[in-house]
């Protein structure tokens, strides 16, 4: 026979939150009486346990003993009585399925499945679910755990039932207590792993009933073009590196602006003024096209730049990938050829992916678009799209000039080819960057996007779209079943905040900053890379550059040795349609300030400089292998 021995830590009076419970083994009596010398804590009464020899720790000295009370019946096929004796005077509470208090009118807690009739203890079921929760990710650490009054009022239950299941969860690591606040989930790393002894019955999970023993297997119920997403993105998984910023990793990976240039206080004023003016009729349902406000701004502006359209063929959208994948659904059927560029954006690619299409690659080269090229694939396989970021092209940065707009554009006259114009933001400010291809086009075959993710702010998921008029109808309703429209009241506040041209001004700045620090990158990579490594020359409106390595490097195989040495960047295969350009890598460089710039392409040269030592060392690929032992 084991039994159950708190020792009370003799410094305990100065530090009353750190108890120590140990399991020994004691020749005597199941039930043993250990007394404290502490003041303040009188006695406990402490019940064997059967073969239980680990360690625990609880917070408080009241848990310990509730705890420790009750956890020595786990075993047990009955209901037993809970002795708290922490006070002046002893509380004692039996847990019992007859008293069925109720939960107060319209009040919702956790819903916990309880089986009153069996032979489990009912805290015990509390804190297994309680775990279960925890485990699979449900109960995020931090969240607070729901009071043990009104837990116990919900569930029918005495309170000291619930105060023990949480007193079990504190003592074994998966929650913590604050005197005052509550009791919330651990972090996850002091969350250990669910367990349960040899003869106690699992708590059912409320999807494993009866009605569902035979479980479905969503895999293999995945549409073709989930399963196409699903294997793109497997191909394109990599190490986890921005998250790796905090801890000092200089990260080239995201195409994003820099939050320190956003003007955060400018547009609050701005999303005040809209609500003071319009209040809650911005919080209605709102016409599938846009805020009318908005568009009318939006073709006035774009007039500037050269696109004619009516505010009535302009769609605001939840971003530009949102108007890519309306597009592709309203016009692409299963096997339809589209032409891409090679490289390119990766939603494009999994937006074509998503709808089944056969995807027909174009390099890209130092002017852009290979347009010869086009040529040749268009009459081959007459594709029903193309695609194509004719300014600041994502990942090289490179913009196709004017001579290749004007042909591409005769091409896509002459086949009657419709093109997908992604503007990568807004239209460039510069007064010597090429016009548009929708301000080009005379035969109405150039779709044009744009977005506020690159010139204002990502998180605002405000884009829109120029388009034919015969598309603005089927484009709308597509819309309509995927969201209804784009919230009204971010559209409101960003058409307030564009007044005075305060939209133009921003883009000028944030542009020229952003052309500064593309000179920072090019001047360190210039001084930090060998000879034979190359990049692209990006234009005003771009935020990265693709670099080309040495022969025989491998970019994705390179990135886990850039992240140990502080640095991080995207590898040329997620920017392909089949996984080529494993020579490559993009730096994208807007989000950060110049110095970081050359500490980060630093830190790139010593990596690069390091694998090719390794690769002239071992030119197949490795280190020798050796025999297995």
């Amino acid at each position: 026979m084991t039994a159950l021995m708190v020792f009370i830590d003799p410094e305990a009076q100065a530090a009353p939150s750190r108890t120590v419970m140990r399991r020994d083994a004691c020749p005597t009596s199941p039930l043993k009486r250990t007394y404290s010398t502490l003041g303040l804590r009188r006695a406990s009464q402490i019940f064997a346990a059967e073969g239980d020899k680990q360690p625990a720790v609880a917070t408080r000295w009241g848990s310990a003993v509730r705890y420790l009370t009750a956890r020595s019946r786990w075993g047990s096929t009955g209901e037993i009585p809970v002795r708290d004796i922490t006070g002046s005077r002893a509380r004692q509470g039996v847990v019992s399925a007859g008293r069925q208090a109720r939960p107060a009118p319209g009040e919702k807690l956790l819903q916990i499945p309880l089986d009153r009739t069996g032979g489990t203890s009912l805290f015990l079921q509390i804190k297994r679910h309680l775990e279960r929760l925890i485990a699979s990710g449900v109960l995020v650490p931090g969240s607070k755990l729901p009071a043990t009054r009104e837990l116990a009022r919900a569930l029918g239950l005495n309170r000291t039932t619930v105060a023990t299941a949480y007193d079990a969860l504190v003592a074994e690591g998966w929650a913590r207590a604050h005197v005052g606040q509550g009791t919330f989930v651990a972090e996850r790393e002091s969350a250990p792993t669910p367990t349960r002894s040899a003869n106690a019955p699992k708590v059912p999970r409320p999807d494993e009933g009866e009605a569902t023993a035979v479980r479905i297997d969503w895999g293999g119920a995945l549409s073709r073009s989930a399963r196409g997403l699903a294997d793109d993105a497997r191909r394109r998984a990599g190490p986890a590196v921005e998250g790796g910023a905090a801890a000092g990793v200089i990260s080239f990976v995201g195409a994003t602006p820099d939050a320190t240039l956003f003007p955060t206080e400018a547009f609050r004023r701005a999303l005040n003024d809209v609500i003071k003016r319009e209040g809650g009729a911005l919080l209605e349902y709102h016409p599938v096209g846009g805020y009318l406000p908005l568009r009318r701004y939006l073709a006035t502006w774009l007039l500037r730049h050269g696109i004619e359209t009516r505010e009535e063929d302009v769609l605001v959208v939840t971003g530009s990938q949102q108007g890519l994948d309306l597009i592709a659904r309203a016009l692409l059927d299963p096997g339809d050829a589209v032409i891409l560029e090679q490289p390119t954006y990766p939603g494009a690619i999994q937006t074509f992916v998503a709808a089944q299409a056969q995807i027909l690659p174009v390099p890209v080269g130092p002017a852009g678009l290979r347009v010869d090229l086009v040529a040749r694939l268009v009459e081959k396989h007459r594709p029903k799209l193309l695609y194509c970021q004719p300014s600041g092209h994502n990942p090289t940065g490179v913009s196709l000039d004017l001579a290749g707009r004007i042909r591409l554009l005769e091409i896509a006259a002459r086949h009657r080819l419709p093109i997908i114009e992604d503007g990568f933001g807004a239209p460039p400010e510069a007064d010597s960057a090429p016009l548009p291809l929708r301000a080009l086009d005379r035969s109405g075959l150039v779709i044009h996007l744009g977005t506020l993710s690159k010139v204002l702010f990502p998180g605002l998921r405000v884009g829109w779209m120029v388009v034919p008029r015969f598309l603005i109808e089927p484009l709308m309703r597509i819309k309509q079943l995927a969201d209804l429209h784009t919230g009204a009241l971010l559209q409101a506040a960003a058409f307030q905040f564009f007044q005075g041209r305060r939209l133009e001004r921003h883009a000028r700045m944030v542009r020229a900053e952003y052309a500064r620090r593309r000179t920072v990158l090019t001047a360190a990579l210039q001084r930090e890379f060998r000879h034979d490594v190359t990049w692209t020359n990006p234009d005003d409106s771009a935020f990265s550059l693709l670099v080309t390595l040495s022969e025989g490097l491998d970019a994705a195989q390179m990135l886990p040795r850039a992240v140990e040495h502080g640095v991080a960047y995207a590898p040329g295969t997620h920017f392909s349609v089949e996984g080529e350009g494993t020579r490559t890598l993009r730096l994208a460089y807007a989000a950060l300030a110049p110095p970081r710039i050359e500490e980060g392409v630093r830190r790139l040269g010593q990596t690069i400089d390091e694998a090719l030592r390794r690769h002239r060392r071992y030119p197949k690929g490795g280190r020798p292998a050796l025999p297995v032992v």
